[in-house]
């Protein structure tokens, strides 16, 4: 390439979770990327290809990466028919792919967004049975159409490690991003006293080690006919450098009162790899103990307790309070952040706890508070 040329670039929409956007535009910047926010849960980025693969390998908090193929108006289904034969597909779906088409429609005259899935599957074949499925992600609003396609396969939180889960498991795009916005250094200690199914610790982990998020998971842009083959293994050799930088893993410890949280969880971190980077304590909050000796230094107490109901014969109330209590008779002077979804129940930890994110957890609003325990 001659110096100073400009690679082609793709217009991509990132989407994650609604509440993250400002921690995925802060990785996407660490990438090179700078992103605008397009709605709720949603990223505007013009992406060169080594972009768009390196984002789906090492963004922590994103869903998903969409490439947008085209954009067109259209009030009939023959214009439909037209503008999707219109469209180059080649560099995204081959013979034999079987693509599945996702349809979203709003003050459009093509209002059944089954038979708009139909036109897009009559023109494009159903592929063989044997194929990649590829999706397809087709939005129209007010007769305005955008088809996009699919790079990253299942949603990028899925990577690949979790299979036991405790209930209300967190997504690990949340669990990263908790980290981020806490302003977790992964060279510090880090403790999770109702761990659950693992992820907070697991994600510490894992960034700990330098390993890139997507490393053991299939990435839908590398079945494309279009794919480049040198361009990933640029990117790869990135992620490798990382791992090979990274320093010592700080000291992580997974709390939980319920055996089967902890066996889930220990579960989890021997898929991600990272078992032995983790103390596992089956122990009540009331029971936790500080980190001992040299092990203990200046870390973050991190953590998502149980949202409702009562817990083991008292109310959240009670258990909110003995967090409080022991991380300040336990952890003084660490980093404090909770997941809550009700923030009457944080003063209880502490009062005067900073707001860090607003977000959606699980169909429910969720609010990251975050402070510096005395």
């Amino acid at each position: 390439m001659v110096s100073g040329e400009r690679r082609p670039t793709l217009p991509c929409l990132v989407v994650c979770p609604p509440g993250l956007e400002d921690v995925v535009i802060a990785e996407l910047d660490d990438l090179g990327v700078r992103a605008r926010r397009t709605g709720k849960g949603s990223l505007l980025a013009d992406l060169t290809t080594r972009q768009l693969y390196a984002a789906n390998l090492f963004l922590r908090s994103a869903t998903r990466v969409l490439v947008r193929v085209d954009r067109f108006t259209v009030r009939s289904f023959a214009d439909l028919e037209r503008q999707v034969r219109a469209v180059d597909w080649a560099p995204w779906i081959g013979p034999e792919d079987r693509p599945r088409v996702r349809v979203t429609t709003r003050h459009s005259k093509l209002w059944h967004d089954g038979a708009v899935a139909e036109r897009f599957t009559s023109v494009l074949g159903p592929g063989s049975k044997e194929g990649r499925e590829q999706l397809i992600v087709v939005r129209a609003v007010d007769d305005r159409f955008t088809v996009s396609v699919d790079s990253s396969g299942a949603p990028l939180h899925e990577r690949g490690w979790r299979q036991a889960t405790a209930r209300a498991p967190l997504r690990e795009s949340v669990a990263a991003a908790l980290l981020t916005a806490a302003r977790w250094d992964p060279t510090t200690p880090l403790v999770d006293p109702f761990c659950g199914s693992g992820t907070i610790a697991i994600e510490a982990a894992l960034r700990a080690t330098g390993a890139a998020p997507a490393g053991q998971r299939d990435l839908a842009f590398r079945s494309w006919p279009g794919f480049e083959p040198g361009t990933w293994a640029s990117v790869t050799a990135d992620a490798n450098r990382r791992v090979s930088e990274a320093g010592e893993a700080p000291p992580i410890v997974a709390a939980d009162r319920d055996t089967g949280a902890i066996e889930s969880a220990r579960s989890n971190a021997q898929r991600a790899g990272v078992e032995d980077l983790i103390e596992w304590r089956r122990v009540p909050i009331a029971d936790l103990g500080p980190l001992a000796g040299s092990q203990a230094g200046i870390g973050l107490l991190a953590t998502n307790p149980p949202w409702g109901g009562r817990v083991s014969g008292g109310d959240l109330r009670n258990l909110y309070a003995t967090l409080g209590r022991v991380a300040a008779q336990r952890f003084a002077g660490w980093s404090l952040g909770v997941l809550v979804a009700d923030r009457s129940l944080a003063r209880q930890v502490r009062p005067g706890l900073t707001e860090a994110l607003d977000l959606e957890v699980g169909g429910r609003r969720a609010w990251f508070l975050t402070g510096r325990v005395g």
